[in-house]
């Protein structure tokens, strides 16, 4: 019988190894796994590196795993917001390392590496820091800067709703970058609010198909 789920988030993350690259979902606090990257912290893996919208705010979440000193790098969009003072005090001091991506072309970079694409050209960061060391091309008078896929060992996700086969709902603006970052991982753990029935969620409903989860948890299972 097809069971995806898990007994609890340390089980989700098994397999996760020194130097990972891991792809977290969230837009601020919204669409966070916060059981799973707490979860993080439980295990051994260190250098890590992590791609998500924001780089951790107050004490949890992302922020608990930059303070506990087990990201090597971050891949994000908005290094500093309201409360992202963790963040601030390692990059400053040198401890953490940084690669700045406009959000729409960090969205674009995983779902080549889930489409199985060799990378994009992009108007975006043209002449600026952004594109230093990138190939530029010039296609019809204008000016483009190769982006090169983002795939990710382990991709952590927040949604909704699951059935044991890993098809999942998600809440609003909760869904976030996890639909594409659930096909750009090789292994895919899934925290959600609640576990349904096969044949309760409407197929129109489905965004991510079980065929991209691993494992699910409900959020609030032990870890």
């Amino acid at each position: 019988m097809l069971d995806k789920r898990v007994a609890d988030c340390v089980a989700a993350l098994q397999g996760l190894e020194d130097g990972a690259t891991v792809l977290v979902s969230g837009f601020g606090d919204a669409g966070v796994p916060f059981g799973l990257v707490a979860a993080i912290l439980e295990l051994e893996a260190r250098d890590l590196t992590i791609a998500s919208n924001n780089a951790g705010t107050g004490e949890r979440g992302l922020a608990a795993l930059l303070a506990a000193g087990r990201v090597r790098r971050v891949i994000c969009s908005y290094p500093r917001s309201r409360g992202s003072h963790v963040f601030d005090e390692l990059y400053q001091t040198g401890r953490i390392e940084l690669e700045l991506v406009p959000q729409g072309t960090l969205c674009e970079r995983m779902r080549c590496a889930g489409a199985g694409l060799g990378g994009f050209y992009s108007p975006v960061s043209v002449g600026t820091e952004l594109a230093n060391g990138k190939e530029v091309r010039e296609i019809d008078g204008r000016s483009y800067v190769l982006e090169t896929p983002l795939a990710g060992d382990f991709a952590l996700i927040g949604a909704r709703q699951a059935d044991r086969w890993g098809n999942l709902t998600y809440g609003k603006s909760a869904r976030n970058f996890g639909p594409v970052m659930a096909t750009a991982a090789q292994v895919v753990a899934v925290e959600v609010r609640e576990f349904v029935e096969l044949g309760t969620l409407d197929p129109e409903c489905v965004v991510t198909p079980g065929a991209f989860v691993d494992r699910v948890v409900v959020a609030g299972a032990g870890s």
